[in-house]
């Protein structure tokens, strides 16, 4: 069967703030669609990857008249989703026998409210789809119904929406094929933030799924709190072929946290530089969950950056996010990474649940003392299907809009402060943390390239534009509105 997976259309000036957004942007590998790609290529299917970071609506809609599949999959999470139903709403349009589904973060929160609230759609997949979207085409292939495959809710011919039992996690994580990046095409379109990468073309790797903290934040497959982690093998074979076949130079590893097993991590830096592959990478992890000597290791294997999800300066709301972690935690792993040659990256959260406007300029104050290499500060975001978004009643009010669901949208108010003051800390803790002499000296030291030189300016554009407008970092000015009915916020 012909098929296509897609991401919608988007522009930067959706998630970004205009003024800043070339600063920020992040055109990153799809990497679930690339996934769902590559089985449905194993199993035998014709299978095309659009990327609509590239394509206008317009642009995508002409490819699936020419193409003619017979299947598309639209990847979704909550601030793409009204994008995703205007394109499954002009698929449609060009053929009605096209079976359109939706997959990603969105439809596996809200789970069949997508069917009912998009007539466009024919199935939504919930969970994994790696194993649940062959298996899905194969039925359509055979003309048979969708009723008992796992992990699939769909419409039925009479129109009644029909929910299937849901499909186990995947544990083996390593029957999962190794993605093929050919379906997307030229690796050079991909771009990641001035400063935030060392070398292109840059690629992007999941050695694991899952993870263990209880972040009221963070949406985890099915309420799942684990880690299901692919071997050393299948994780070095994959970077031996990116680096040796593909030529990609850099690796930014997804993991929520890579060092999690600390003796697998060790092992694959040690596998790495048995290996000598000519290669840098970047990733992520938790402040509990390091030491000097891991990443000292982690250097020596070519790492060359690493972000801690720092959030907060106030240990009361670290408590209240179910972070599980402390100040000095954080304090010793910051201080430990840069010990160890690593460039440090810690966002933070303003507007937390209970927060009040004096302990946000505390956190601002912590990331100063911390002085990490670079700080975020974004607004805090209830994404369907967390502890914040099911209790959102208990801890402040929301956008009904999903079009806000971004790190900076500014969807989310907590009870204690007002959309205005979060807007204007945000301002606040990158003018008071980017303007500090120590920084400034700290940016014009390392120029040592023209790409170098190239992040500074974009870096100063974006500061100029700072100091210039107090609103620069709004992106919508919606006002959030307490949740109602779940249709609401679809």
């Amino acid at each position: 069967m012909k098929s296509m997976v897609i991401l919608p259309s988007w522009k930067a000036d959706d998630i970004y703030p205009s003024k800043l957004a070339k600063s920020a942007i992040s055109y990153q590998h799809p990497l679930g669609l690339l996934y769902i790609a590559t089985c449905i290529q194993e199993a035998g299917h014709e299978v095309q990857l659009i990327d609509g970071a590239f394509w206008t609506h317009q642009e995508i809609i002409d490819k699936v008249r020419e193409f003619k599949p017979g299947f598309v999959g639209l990847s979704a999470n909550a601030s793409m989703w009204t994008k995703a139903m205007k394109t499954a709403e002009d698929i449609k349009a060009i053929d009605p026998s096209i079976h359109v589904t939706a997959a990603g973060p969105y439809p596996s929160a809200v789970e069949e409210l997508c069917l009912e609230k998009c007539g466009h759609l024919d199935s939504i997949v919930i969970g994994e789809g790696e194993e649940t979207v062959p298996e899905l085409m194969d039925r359509l292939v055979r003309g048979e119904s969708l009723a008992g495959v796992a992990g699939v809710a769909f419409r039925a011919e009479d129109g009644a929406i029909i929910k299937n039992e849901p499909r186990p996690l995947i544990e083996d994580l390593d029957i999962i094929p190794i993605p093929d990046r050919r379906l997307l095409g030229d690796f050079e379109k991909y771009e990641s933030p001035p400063g935030s990468y060392k070398e292109k073309p840059i690629a992007i790797v999941m050695t694991s799924r899952g993870c263990k903290a209880r972040c009221i934040y963070c949406f985890q497959m099915k309420g799942e709190r684990r880690i299901r982690f692919r071997s050393v093998e299948s994780v070095v074979k994959e970077i031996e072929e990116l680096v040796s076949h593909y030529g990609f130079r850099e690796i930014r590893f997804l993991d929520e946290t890579f060092t999690a097993d600390r003796d697998r991590a060790l092992e694959i830096f040690r596998q790495l530089r048995e290996k000598k592959l000519k290669f840098s990478f970047y990733v992520s992890s938790r402040v509990n969950t390091v030491d000097y000597e891991l990443l000292r290791e982690m250097e020596k294997a070519g790492c060359w950056a690493i972000l801690f999800g720092a959030e907060s300066g106030v240990q009361k709301n670290l408590n209240t996010m179910k972070k599980g972690i402390k100040l000095e935690q954080t304090r010793n792993a910051v201080a430990a990474a840069k010990k160890a040659g690593l460039r440090v990256y810690t966002p933070f959260i303003i507007g937390i649940p209970g927060e009040t406007y004096e302990e946000a300029l505390e956190t601002i104050d912590f990331a100063i003392e911390l002085d990490p290499h670079y700080a975020n500060f974004h607004s805090m975001t209830p994404f369907p299907g967390t502890e914040l978004y099911d209790n959102i009643e208990e801890y402040g009010t929301m956008s009904s809009d999903t079009d806000d669901y971004t790190f900076e949208g500014g969807a989310f108010v907590p009870y204690t402060m007002t959309r205005e003051q979060i807007d204007e800390l945000r301002t606040l803790a990158f003018r008071k943390f980017y303007s500090r002499p120590k920084f400034i000296l700290r940016r014009l030291v390392e120029v040592r390239s023209w790409y170098d030189f190239r992040t500074v300016m974009k870096g100063a554009t974006s500061f100029f534009w700072l100091w210039a407008k107090s609103d620069s970092l709004v992106v919508s000015k919606k006002t959030a509105n307490t949740k109602e009915e779940p249709e609401q916020v679809s």
